[in-house]
């Protein structure tokens, strides 16, 4: 192409890898040098080292522009931002039609070649021009009416990658039509696509799943879509076995080497004999089910393989793929497209209840496309699953979801019973994985297993045979049946049978035991027997049997930070229990207890408060006042009368109960170390500051000796010491101890736990007090894209990181922005908390302070001294937020000139801060500076001096609360 040899890194789409190969195979045919992830890179490397280098060593990065490239989730963004951010050279190749909204604007301006539409020999000409630039001619132009050519193949070149898509079908081919409809997939495409071309002779692709799963439509999407990169495509319904021959035989009447006398047999061995000196072939065997039936007809060779199946067992015979459910964006994807109007909450909810099985979700679009209302629809599912999913054109698919079920169910009842009853058995638990232990361990109980009961392989030969049909998903651990396939079986099982199962299912469910539910450790076996307790259709709340265990998955949900399940669950045992025991009913007021507990982290304070009151009310009839059941209560409501903003209320509860839990239980006790922990929390919330980091300093010391470092009581102290230690400025050392409670917090928590959110906005504070601005904006906006998520917009722990991100905003100049969130987080807050709530005095402190920023005093001035009245009567005089309020309030009148009546608050407030905080306290520094500032204003610098000597606070407008 060029006499200067350069080096180019190939950026593309995983399902472009057909054009990569062919442009970087020409590139190097001209001597230049190609860097192409799937030549040059090996399974393990680092992906984000690796492209890091290839673009630092490249002269050049050609991109090959497809609707694929652009989108939004690929490795490609990075590729191409870094090179523009580099200012290094891109070469953009477009492989198909690319609408101006379809490129982003930092790309529209740069002129591309299009490779699409082109024969090899124009596409090859283009592909020079791209990378040398064009030339003048040195001939006359051909007439542009003259179709150019092909070039003859070179010989012995028949290796060379093909033009994607440039030869249409081959000319051996019978492949049924396209499916205009299919969509999604496109990771498992790339992947197909990738395992095909590793291999050096014939290599072997099984993609095995459930029955509606989409096997079929994704080999024929593969055969559709790669039909270029080959000569010959012969499709075969493989699961007759028998029938294989008589298909390999009219593959050999098209080739020419059938003999007409020589019976299928002959000539399907002819088949595979030519096959293996053929290059460039595909051979799809749909269906299939048994490898060893199979294995006879494999054609070896310099071509491909692909096998669809329902069978999971592939291993010795072909690389395996099992494939799932649609992903949810997928399944949106479809839906928005087969059903136009559909909103995404819709679609979301539909995909739901489908579980994202692509046959069940085109039958969906084609029954509410013909005459039926989306939310119908849903409703029929619920009620009548069986009936409705009988209906519903699928194009593509042999037959609707429920007959493929039954199909299947009747074939596996015929020959093997034993498998068939575990398969309904499974129908009647949730729709997450089942620990085969679960049924190892209680076989010897369950009566709707045929069979004998200390048959040790039941089991094993049960799950072969479900996974060999296509109705579950099997490995070494657990196996999963879909959500759809349940509820058809449910429907087709008489009210007799059911109730047997039923009996089954407890039985298996109150055999588990997975530990204490309050610790990590158990936490992974206890979300698998909460899935399944918690499922719609696992009827549970009537089983007596079941009351412990239901009580503690409820303690699980609220420990693991699941409020909404844990009120879900709570909600309907509640109910039942109460009808059948009583309200008075120790479990009754257990379940009452969580429920309560569970609302209030909900965010829900208004429904938590009565239930909890009532529960206390009741236990103390009941049991008095010192047994443990009470004493939870109470400090259950005194934490959420602390939420409400009654502190002084919440202060007195849990001094009461401290005192009655060291003397009933001991100082060492969780409980009672629980019931510091939050009496400290309310002494932080009223100021006491010292006394709270006394009592959390012995409350940690020991939780650690009692619990160990890890424990969630413990990390809870952690937060609140370190949470402590910065209200009484001391930065550093708050840090450091967050950022080893939040290291703990993540590894025995999780990510998007409440107590590590909690871990995470505390020390983004700090670092905002630090003068961190930008590492605390990065850590609080995904904070509060956690805390939206999973608690929902108005819960006070989303508003507060939202609180904190806009003070941290406002540090770095985005005044409008932080100005506007404020706004929002105050009128929030008081909705939600009201007026006089201390966290809605603080967001209308914050935003009072951004508006002096702005200039708007007049206005900051209106809002502060309403807050300044507010906080005297909610929180006192000498409350550090009072006191925060009273200098900024001051600072404001300064602003607008009223000097006198400025120097007036600020020597109170001083005096005051001193007394509370003492003379070192960043507030009281602050507040002397602003004095020490006001009186220079007024001409009075000796004044101001006197005041200021020796020290050196950083001046400020203000100071801005979290």
């Amino acid at each position: 192409m060029t006499t200067t040899s350069q080096r180019f890194f190939i950026s593309y789409a995983g399902l472009d890898r057909p054009w990569a190969e062919w442009v970087g195979w020409h590139l190097e045919q001209a001597d230049h040098h190609v860097i192409l992830d799937v030549w040059d890179w090996r399974t393990g490397d680092n992906f984000v080292e690796r492209m890091d280098e290839a673009l630092k060593q490249a002269d050049a990065v050609v991109a090959l522009f497809s609707t694929s490239y652009f989108d939004a989730e690929r490795w490609t963004r990075e590729e191409w931002t870094a090179a523009v951010a580099r200012r290094e050279r891109i070469i953009p190749l477009a492989l198909e039609p690319l609408a101006a909204a379809d490129t982003p604007h930092l790309l529209a301006p740069r002129l591309h070649k299009n490779l699409h539409g082109l024969d090899e020999t124009a596409a090859l000409a283009a592909l020079r021009e791209a990378i040398n630039g064009g030339t003048r001619p040195t001939s006359p132009p051909v007439f542009p009416g003259k179709v150019p050519t092909a070039e003859p193949a070179e010989a012995g070149n028949n290796t060379r990658p093909r033009l994607p898509g440039s030869t249409g079908q081959p000319d051996v081919w019978n492949v049924r039509r396209r499916n205009p409809d299919f969509a999604g997939r496109e990771a498992v495409m790339v992947q197909l696509r990738e395992s095909l071309l590793n291999g050096q002779q014939a290599v072997v692709q099984a993609l095995h799943g459930m029955g509606g799963i989409g096997k079929t439509q994704i080999a024929l999407e593969y055969a559709h879509r790669f039909s270029g990169q080959y000569d010959l495509v012969w499709w075969i319904d493989a699961e007759q076995s028998d029938q294989i021959p008589v298909h390999y035989t009219e593959l050999a009447d098209r080739l020419g080497i059938a003999k007409p006398d020589a019976g299928s047999d002959p000539n399907a061995r002819a088949v595979l004999h030519h096959l293996r000196t053929r290059q460039r072939w595909l051979i799809v065997l749909d269906n299939a089910e048994d490898p060893a039936q199979l294995m006879p007809w494999l054609p070896e060779g310099p071509g491909h393989v692909l096998i669809t199946s329902r069978n999971h067992d592939w291993r010795g015979l072909a690389h395996q793929t099992a494939l799932d459910v649609f992903t949810r964006s997928d399944s949106l994807a479809y839906l928005g497209t087969r059903i136009p109007g559909t909103t995404p909450a819709q679609a979301d909810a539909l995909a739901q209840d489908l579980g994202d099985l692509p046959l069940a979700l085109a039958q969906a679009a084609g029954v509410i496309g013909s005459g039926m209302t989306l939310d119908r629809y849903r409703q029929l599912l619920t009620g009548n699953t069986a009936r409705i999913l009988q209906e519903g054109d699928a194009p593509g698919y042999p037959a609707p979801l429920a007959a493929t079920v039954g199909i299947a169910t009747t074939r596996l009842d015929d020959s093997h019973p034993e498998a068939t009853a575990l398969l309904r058995l499974g129908a009647f638990l949730g729709p997450d994985p089942i620990p085969i232990a679960w049924l190892e361990s209680a076989r010897p109980h369950l009566s709707t297993i045929p069979g004998d009961p200390d048959d040790l392989m039941w089991l094993h030969a049960s799950l072969q045979y479900l996974g060999r049909y296509g109705l579950a998903r099997i490995d070494h651990e657990t196996f999963q049946i879909h959500r759809l396939t349940q509820a058809v079986l449910r429907d087709q099982t008489d009210s007799a049978q059911t109730e047997l199962i039923r009996d089954d299912v407890t039985t298996i469910l109150r055999t588990i035991e997975p530990g204490d539910p309050e610790s990590p450790d158990n936490w992974p076996a206890w979300a698998s027997l909460t899935s399944h307790l918690t499922a719609q259709h696992v009827l549970v709340a009537d089983r007596p049997e079941l009351r412990p265990t239901l009580q503690q998955a409820a303690i699980f949900l609220i420990r693991s930070g699941q409020p909404r399940t844990a009120v879900e669950l709570l909600t309907s045992l509640r109910e039942t229990w109460t009808a059948e025991l009583g309200p008075d009913d120790p479990e009754v007021l257990t379940c009452t207890q969580y429920l309560g507990h569970a609302t209030s982290d909900l965010g829900e304070l208004g429904s938590a408060h009565p239930i909890i009151e009532d529960t206390l009310a009741r236990r103390r009839r009941t049991l008095g006042d010192d047994d443990p059941d009470t004493l939870q209560s109470a400090n259950d409501l005194a934490a959420v009368l602390n939420q409400f903003g009654k502190h002084a209320e919440a202060r007195h509860m849990q001094e009461d109960t401290l005192a009655r839990r060291r003397r009933a239980l001991g100082d060492d006790h969780r409980h009672t170390l629980q019931s510091a922990t939050n009496l400290a929390v309310t002494l932080n919330e009223l100021g006491k500051h010292t006394e709270a980091r006394h009592m959390l300093e012995d409350t940690l010391t020991r939780s650690r000796r009692t619990l160990g470092d890890d424990h969630p009581a413990t990390l809870q102290a952690n937060n609140g010491l370190a949470v402590t230690l910065n209200e009484l400025g001391k930065h550093t050392e708050a840090r450091h101890m967050l950022e080893d409670t939040l290291t703990r917090s993540r590894r025995t928590l999780g990510d998007d736990h409440p107590a590590t959110l909690q871990a995470n906005n505390g020390l983004a504070i700090i670092l905002n007090a630090l003068g961190e601005h930008t590492e605390a904006r990065r850590m609080l906006e995904d904070i509060l894209t956690r805390r939206r998520r999973t608690l929902g917009d108005d819960h006070r722990h989303t508003l507060q990181a939202a609180n904190s991100l806009a003070v941290t905003l406002n540090e770095l100049g985005k005044h409008t922005e932080a100005r506007h969130m404020l706004e929002d987080i105050l009128t929030r807050r008081r909705r939600t908390l009201g007026d006089d709530h201390r966290r809605t005095l603080q967001s209308a402190n914050s935003l009072a302070l951004v508006l002096n920023t702005l200039g708007e005093h007049t206005e900051a001035r209106r809002m502060l001294e309403n807050s300044l009245t507010r906080s005297r009567r909610a929180l006192g005089d000498d409350h550090p937020d009072t006191l925060l309020s009273a200098h900024n309030f001051a600072v404001t009148l300064r602003a607008l000139r009223s000097y006198p009546e400025a120097a007036k608050l600020l020597e109170n407030v001083r005096a005051r801060q001193r007394d509370v905080l003492g003379d070192h306290h960043r507030d009281t520094l602050r507040t002397t500076r602003a004095l020490a500032d006001t009186l220079t204003a007024m001409g009075k610098r000796f004044a101001a001096q006197k005041l200021l000597a020796g020290k050196k606070p950083k001046r400020r407008l203000g100071r801005k609360r979290r």
